[in-house]
């Protein structure tokens, strides 16, 4: 517990990232000493001013709030160096260096879990197969992870807990804190036979800017990533950019072309992701890895379906706005041909390492190779910016594997 506290005050000094915390850690192998460095310490890191005066802040109060607020909440906290902390986030660049968890622990490095996400706003047919996708993976034995937003994420857990299996749910925000709000009995539903797992500590509102660092967790928890249904930019794609970017399988649910909603999915079949109609072909992916965990199920009758998936008469619905809500693409004519981004909406469709990649391609068409070299950003980046650049239409690739830009980014 005494350990526990510094872990707390490292990763609640404002403006603290991930990958500072990492950088840190790395220099001074445990926060206890980062707590005892000094000025002269801290003055040696590219930490800034905010930073580094967070740091210079000994007080112990918030993590005391924290350790007194997850013991009346139930909540338990895993850190970096814990022997039950996750190897697979460990392997990310930038993984958490705290978790809050309520329910049960997993040991997601011998699970065969699977994300699935997609719209806020999805189809009936969408909504559908979320349940769908969720029930049957979840009887044959994955472990569903998702979020807990309304839309897709509401749909793969509650076809998840109708499944009879174990559901977690990343949240962008405390786990004490539910959005949208109609969805806290469905939280609870998750804590009893699952868990809610955060890097925010609890009494942590959601916020817009929590939910990219959030996706990075739930795909790196993950196997692989199914995509249910959405557009071709948003918060399911900056998912899958991370699973791209983490290694991890990509599985995509088709939809019908004159669906603006599916678009994105099947873009993504389109550039290499497995087209899958059931859980059983994300989970024969996995059966020998997993033999003892996944069955070999054949899939339930389509009346069998029906009836486990079948609503109540009354739908809920959120009573609180979309906090995280999916950018309008904006479209603008230029004499070359290719749609302008105009320079506000541009860090809600693409990652700085996009920005960069479209920048050098809209002078000419480069290979990768030259992307690298230009850029100055890692091969293995590259090569899933491409891919994610491709899928949103934004960049496409030309014989002799090169690649020009089909927007244009406002200066």
């Amino acid at each position: 517990m005494t350990e526990l506290k510094y872990w707390l005050w490292l990763t609640t000094r404002p403006g603290m990232t991930p990958g500072k915390v990492l950088m840190l850690l790395d220099h001074f192998v445990t926060p206890e000493r980062i707590y005892y460095a000094d000025q002269e310490e801290y003055a040696l890191f590219p930490l800034t001013e905010r930073q580094r005066r967070g740091l210079e802040d000994k007080s112990m109060d918030r993590p005391q709030d924290i350790l007194a607020d997850c013991d009346r909440l139930g909540v338990d906290i895993m850190t970096l160096q814990d022997a039950a902390y996750p190897q697979r986030l460990r392997q990310l660049a930038d993984p958490p260096a705290v978790l809050y968890w309520k329910g049960k622990k997993f040991l997601f490095d011998e699970e065969p879990a699977i994300a699935v996400v997609g719209s806020r706003k999805p189809t009936e047919y969408g909504e559908r197969m979320a349940e769908k996708f969720g029930l049957e993976l979840s009887r044959g034995g994955a472990l569903v992870v998702s979020g807990i937003a309304e839309g897709l994420d509401t749909c793969a857990i509650r076809g998840a807990l109708k499944g009879g299996g174990a559901v977690v749910s990343l949240l962008a925000g405390g786990v004490d804190r539910i959005v949208p709000k109609t969805n806290r009995f469905l939280a609870q539903d998750v804590a009893a036979v699952g868990a809610l797992i955060s890097e925010y500590p609890p009494g942590t509102e959601h916020k817009g800017e929590h939910y990219r660092p959030r996706n990075r967790i739930l795909s790196g928890l993950c196997l692989g990533v199914l995509a249910v249904e959405c557009r071709t930019f948003g918060g399911t794609m900056l998912t899958v950019n991370h699973a791209l970017e983490q290694g991890r399988d990509v599985f995509a649910a088709p939809g019908a072309l004159d669906n603006e909603m599916s678009e994105g999915t099947n873009r993504l079949i389109q550039q290499g992701a497995k087209l899958v109609t059931s859980g059983r072909d994300i989970l024969e992916e996995y059966w020998d890895r997993f033999p003892l965990k996944l069955s070999a199920t054949a899939p339930l009758p389509p009346q069998v379906v029906r009836e486990r998936l079948e609503r109540p008469p009354e739908r809920q619905r959120p009573s609180q706005p979309d906090r995280n809500p999916e950018p309008k693409q904006p479209v603008q004519s230029q004499p070359s041909g290719r749609e302008v981004v105009l320079r506000k909406d541009q860090k809600a469709r693409f990652t700085d390492d996009e920005l960069q990649i479209i920048a050098v391609l809209e002078e000419k068409p480069l290979s990768a190779d030259e992307v690298v070299e230009r850029t100055q950003i890692s091969a293995r980046y590259v090569l899933s910016a491409l891919t994610m650049l491709q899928v949103q239409g934004a960049v496409e690739e030309l014989p002799g594997r090169r690649f020009r830009a089909l927007i244009e980014l406002e200066q």
